[in-house]
């Protein structure tokens, strides 16, 4: 029964994906930085409270990290073949995607109306990308998971005040 609820789960989470548009374009520094972006002079201009996300985790050493998934497991072939990516990447990302609501919620929390549309990349380098109105700064955080699965895995978190909204490809359309 669980490995069939974790299957039905990869497969909603790709397709999520898949129907969002993953886009793999926006490679952006992994460190914390919040610069201000303004439209006029006069604009208002919120930064996240990054403190107040902090999990408290300490970072997980990944050499020695349990996944929930086997690196030869039938999710983790799937979504390497699908994404393009080694199983070692698969194995994290997915991971990684299934707990990233944590890190999305706390930000919301702070975003409120501001918030547009965010997305996770699916490259070797995973990032959660907030799309926000442009009265939010642009910035990155370096989010730590607390929670029992995915615990100690890092999430880069990108804020891009560009008010994007995803556009959405139909499966097969280009």
């Amino acid at each position: 029964m669980s490995k069939r609820l974790i299957t039905m789960l990869i497969i909603t989470t790709a397709s999520m994906w898949a129907l969002a548009g993953c886009d793999n374009s926006a490679d952006t520094a992994n460190k914390n930085t919040d610069t201000a972006v303004s439209t006029t002079d006069s604009a208002t201009v919120n930064t996240i409270d990054w403190s107040a996300m902090d999990s408290g985790e300490k970072p997980a050493d990944l050499t020695n990290y349990q996944y929930p998934f086997a690196l030869d497991s039938q999710n983790v072939r799937d979504y390497a073949e699908y994404f393009k990516v080694d199983n070692a990447t698969a194995q994290h990302n997915l991971t990684v995607s299934m707990a990233s609501n944590e890190a999305l919620s706390k930000a919301l929390d702070q975003l409120s109306e501001s918030y547009v549309s965010h997305e996770l990349t699916d490259n070797k380098d995973i990032k959660l990308i907030i799309h926000t109105t442009p009265d939010i700064a642009a910035g990155s955080y370096d989010y730590v998971l607390e929670g029992d699965f995915g615990k100690g895995l890092v999430l880069p978190i990108v804020i891009m005040p560009d008010g994007v909204k995803g556009n959405v490809v139909p499966h097969g359309g280009s």
